[in-house]
């Protein structure tokens, strides 16, 4: 079902591959359904595994054939760009340290790529990866969920449409809990380990989604910066709490907060924006909704789907309000999005879209570069870039 107004299209599913979100891969899983859930791709490869007996145990567990799974994603970036039925996209669902060499190998042979965030585990390979992608073909997306959310959309029409006025002040933060004594396990593991995520620990896995939602909704991106991380349990190697004060251009000013030992926080990732008109204000963990407050005037609820939603908005949400939508729904407008792109880009057409991209992933490794950095100096004020 489909809210009035919107209209669905069935085309042939594009033919998707997956480098990692074997057995145990949460991630994996969540592209698994969002790539299916608007009929945008079939998975019909997989190098799920860097470790071979796995990789063919989840390929089998998920119904591939067996000549079309690996044990190297370099043998199926070879193999695949070969066959006149081979993939058109692959997703990269691997710890950060496997991204650039993964869609590197991909965009080499002309192979569309989909990539979680961050783009890649240090700002160095960030810079490479960008220069690949600029000689490639082929497009490169990265999976921002959260700017898939209908009401995440709205926020960003309304500032554009500068019903908020000049933007003074931006607020972001996305505590989790998790993390908040040792853990040992597969996902703990790598993003504990600076060698897999990277300099950055929850700066990279959270605080790259409170950035990018924050430049998303406002247009606007950070100058400088200062921050204060801290690794809270003893022995960890990468921060788990940050706090950063941002500069943005034009003369705004931000906080963000990003943690993971904060008891009681699950994802309670939040955005808040002042202008000299208006305010807005978004809770992922009640993302239907969407509070706008005129200076002097009463607050607006704004609900998805509801009245007041603006057109545009319409096509990112599939069924009536009431009935809540949020993150798979949200991963799976990015990979919708993706789909049309790579159909229009196929036929030579340059289409407009609002899916995250290279400048996205570049502007996401800087930041937590930026962030590193900083700290280390006493939270002194750092350059961007």
């Amino acid at each position: 079902m489909a809210i009035e107004g919107t209209e669905v299209t069935f085309q042939r599913p594009l033919r998707l591959g997956m480098v990692g979100g074997g057995k145990d891969a949460f991630i994996g899983a969540v592209h698994r359904i969002a790539a299916r859930l608007d009929n945008s791709f079939e998975l019909v490869a997989g190098a799920l595994s860097s470790t071979p007996d796995k990789a063919i145990a989840s390929g089998q567990a998920l119904g591939l054939k067996a000549d079309r799974i690996y044990s190297s994603f370099e043998d199926m970036a070879k193999r695949e760009a070969r066959l006149k039925d081979g993939i058109e996209a692959v997703a990269i669902v691997t710890p950060n340290h496997v991204h650039y060499p993964a869609a590197k190998a991909f965009l080499k042979r002309g192979i569309h790529v989909i990539c979680d965030k961050p783009m890649t585990s240090t700002l160095a390979d960030a810079k490479k990866l960008a220069k690949a992608a600029a000689a490639s073909p082929a497009l490169f997306i990265l999976t921002h969920n959260y700017t898939g959310y209908p009401m995440i959309r709205q926020a960003r029409e309304i500032v554009q449409n500068g019903d908020l006025g000049t933007i003074r002040v931006i607020q972001v933060e996305y505590p989790q809990d998790w993390l908040t004594v040792e853990q040992h396990n597969k996902q703990a593991d790598w993003r504990t380990d600076p060698a897999r995520s990277g300099a950055g620990g929850a700066t990279g896995d959270i605080g790259t989604h409170a950035y990018n939602l924050a430049c998303f909704v406002t247009g606007l991106r950070a100058e400088s910066l200062a921050a204060d991380l801290q690794s809270f349990v003893p022995g960890r190697q990468v921060d788990d709490n940050g706090h950063v004060m941002l500069r943005f251009d034009g003369g705004a000013r931000g906080m963000l907060w990003c943690s993971q030992v904060a008891p009681g926080n699950e994802n309670n990732l939040k955005l808040r924006v002042y202008g000299d008109k208006a305010g807005i204000e978004w809770h992922q963990e009640d993302p239907n909704y969407l509070q706008y407050s005129p200076f002097g005037e009463p607050a607006q609820r704004l609900t998805r789907g509801g009245a007041g939603m603006l057109e545009s908005i319409a096509p990112t949400t599939r069924i009536p309000p009431g009935h809540p939508e949020g993150y798979l729904e949200g991963f799976a407008n990015l990979y919708r999005e993706a789909a049309d792109a790579i159909r229009a880009h196929a036929k030579g057409e340059t289409q407009t879209t609002l899916l995250p991209g290279i400048q996205e992933g570049l502007a996401g490794v800087e930041f937590v570069d930026a962030c590193v950095r900083s700290s280390t100096r006493n939270a002194a004020w750092v350059k961007l870039g």
